[in-house]
């Protein structure tokens, strides 16, 4: 499986999308700092992820995920989130 995945800084209160093979220890990377890109915006909060069977369909939605638009979505589907 592939995982495309958002994360929520509870620093900052914004959010990181990316994308894995292996979701918890991806998430454990990043909590544990060893991701630069969201070693300062510690902790985090997972608060949405999708999987998909093919690595390339995980890669598209990804990229529309950092989209206006997918940043739009992302923010009405968590919205409730803690």
């Amino acid at each position: 499986m592939h995982y495309v995945y958002v994360l929520k800084s509870r620093k900052d209160d914004k959010f990181y999308v990316g994308y894995t093979e292996d979701l918890i220890r991806r998430f454990k990377e990043h909590q544990e700092g060893k991701s630069i890109s969201t070693k300062n915006r510690r902790p985090l909060q997972l608060v949405y992820y999708e999987a998909c069977t093919s690595k390339r369909d995980a890669l598209i939605r990804e990229r529309y995920l950092k989209s206006a638009w997918g940043k739009r979505y992302i923010k009405n589907r968590v919205k409730n989130s803690a």
